[in-house]
């Protein structure tokens, strides 16, 4: 049994709705802690990639998601564990709003016992600040361990928000910036593409009125006990996975990766917008999501990465492609500047990028007697007339999702899979006899 280390804080960062600055206020609490010279640990609630990327960067550790459904009560309860033995301080972000989702991040908060800490945009408002995160706090209700006020604007509106707040404690302010994170159509630009991102983080975390001591007081992480994880048959055992690794194709959970190596794998990277061939040692490759639609006229001239992946098709070899893995396997790729470049070819059909979200939400792919669950983000559309072998499931709905392709040893979809939700169905995925 893991018990949690007595001297961990914990908070689970939320807000009233999305676009209030959560993932910035994180950041840079992350990163002033940090310098602080706490051990810091970050997860992020529910299926994201981009804002993990920016919060890795901030505390220096890597981020795995937190979520009731995906990832599970007791994996989640193992996660804040192992975490809270490790580090002084732990920061969640939550997603959208606070009630928002099925489960909610005060689902979360409330499952665990763990105080929240609000952030609100305060650029528009001063004393109805009150009015807002008194509801905030009292709708659920949740325990609420104060507020970080963003976007303020001056000394006496920072004051008269603290005022408005009566009984709820202002633990920090952040001012505005005259910079913010760059975002494009998905998120976050990834931390690789932003030159200053350091810089830029530790201006955050110097603007940041937080201090140590406020920290200090709040109340210790007594969140119980968790159960060891059973270990995983080795059902990949000596089987080597090549995994696309660039800017092109980034989004790929850590617990993924972890997953494949309890399972017995070994893994190697490869990076196809650089040209570079499916490596000789690869018995299956692993083509996750990403911005395929950015770097389409480079994919299109990579000559030797689009033979190699053909080669390894035609030879049987077990590929598993997810969302922008499955766009840079089509037949051609159309981007939003109305651009159309040739992909790999090995799905018949084309992907045409557009300005409309086309899917956001929770699925699951029901594999026999249990399901593999994870998510759909994407802009874009998959124009095919071939049959789909099995559709995943959203939830909470139960409608008809994503669909999941066959075609010989390759299995592909704009589905994006959590392994650890059910790693006897990856496996699958990943031998001989492929997905079907």
């Amino acid at each position: 049994m893991n018990g949690f280390a007595q001297g961990a804080r914990i908070v689970l960062v939320s807000a009233i709705a999305s676009g209030q600055g959560k993932t910035t206020v994180t950041a840079a609490l992350a990163r002033k802690l940090a310098r602080q010279g706490k051990r810091v640990r970050v997860f992020k609630t529910g299926p994201d990639f981009l804002d993990p990327m920016l919060l890795e960067r901030a505390c220096g550790s890597p981020v795995h998601s937190l979520d009731l459904w995906m990832v599970g009560l007791e994996r989640s309860r193992r996660l804040l564990a192992e975490a809270a033995a490790q580090a002084d301080a732990i920061l969640i972000e939550g997603v959208m709003g606070l009630y928002d989702g099925t489960p909610s991040s005060a689902d979360l908060a409330r499952e665990f016992g763990v105080p929240v800490l609000a952030v609100l945009d305060a650029s528009a408002m001063a004393q109805t600040a009150g009015a807002v995160v008194r509801g905030l706090r009292d709708y659920g209700p949740v325990q609420l361990a104060g507020v970080i006020a963003n976007r303020i604007g001056s000394e006496r509106h920072a004051q008269m928000i603290a005022e408005a707040m009566r009984d709820i404690p202002l633990l920090g302010t952040l001012p505005r910036q005259e910079r913010s994170l760059p975002e494009r159509h998905l998120g976050l630009v990834q931390p690789e593409e932003v030159g200053e991102i350091d810089g830029m983080l530790d201006a955050l975390a110097e603007q940041l009125s937080f201090s140590a001591d406020t920290w200090n007081a709040l109340p210790a992480a007594a969140l119980g006990e968790a159960a060891q994880e059973s270990a995983l048959p080795a059902l990949l055992q000596r089987k080597t996975i090549a995994i696309s690794r660039d800017a092109a194709f980034a989004f790929l959970y850590p617990a993924n990766l972890e997953c494949l190596r309890a399972l017995g794998a070994a893994i190697v990277h490869f990076s196809p917008l650089a040209d570079e061939p499916v490596p000789a040692q690869a018995d299956a490759v692993y083509l996750p999501g990403g911005y395929p639609e950015l770097h389409a006229a480079a994919l299109a001239g990579a000559a030797r990465w689009k033979q190699s992946i053909r080669t390894a098709h035609a030879s049987g070899m077990p590929i598993y492609a997810e969302c922008g893995g499955m766009m840079a396997l089509a037949d051609s790729l159309t981007a939003m500047n109305g651009e159309t470049h040739a992909m790999a070819g090995l799905l018949p059909g084309r992907v045409i990028m557009q300005k409309r979200l086309a899917a956001l939400g929770a699925h699951a792919w029901r594999r026999e007697d249990s399901e593999l669950r994870g998510h759909a983000f994407h802009y874009s559309r998959m124009e095919t007339d071939l049959e789909p072998l099995a559709r995943t499931v959203k939830h909470p709905t139960g409608q008809a999702g994503e669909a999941i392709y066959g075609r010989g040893s390759l299995t592909a979809s704009y589905f994006h899979a959590y392994f650890p939700s059910c790693p006897h169905a990856v496996a699958r995925l990943f031998l001989e006899e492929g997905a079907a």
